[in-house]
């Protein structure tokens, strides 16, 4: 059972009837998502998702709308230990350049992470690894 919150923060960036996503190893696990990551301790969630996209991309963005909170019991996929709560942020590019691929899991730094715009007309919830990604593909595509 779980004895510890592990609170995660998303953005949704959306240009052109496409959404931003990333590919990422962590412990030996591949892994589709979108953009974020972990709430430090200090820091607001908002204050969260524009540094997570500083490290992850080397852009700024600005947080809109708040578009989704999962609701429901979650363990942490890595840690038997966390309970997750995930948040989702409406997001738009305030200023950088995107570096992304188009194939899946085509690391061209040491970082093993990339980016790539996911088409929302044929985007499922197929393509993503965690549950509450899913949940989010369903409500951005109904």
């Amino acid at each position: 059972m779980p004895s510890r919150f592990n609170i995660r923060v998303y953005g949704l960036l959306i240009q052109a009837g496409k959404v931003l996503i990333t590919d990422e190893v962590r412990s030996g696990v591949q892994m589709t998502k979108f953009p974020g990551g972990g709430l430090e301790f200090g820091e607001g969630v908002t204050d969260c998702l524009i540094r997570e996209f500083k490290e992850e991309l080397n852009i700024t963005v600005k947080v809109h709308d708040l578009f989704y909170i999962n609701d429901f019991y979650q363990v942490s996929s890595f840690n038997n230990n966390d309970q997750l709560m995930s948040v989702y942020y409406y997001v738009s590019l305030v200023d950088g350049d995107i570096q992304t691929t188009e194939t899946p899991f085509l690391f061209e730094t040491e970082e093993p992470q990339c980016f790539r715009w996911m088409d929302l007309q044929v985007i499922t919830k197929s393509d993503f690894t965690f549950p509450i990604d899913k949940i989010v593909v369903e409500k951005l595509t109904s």
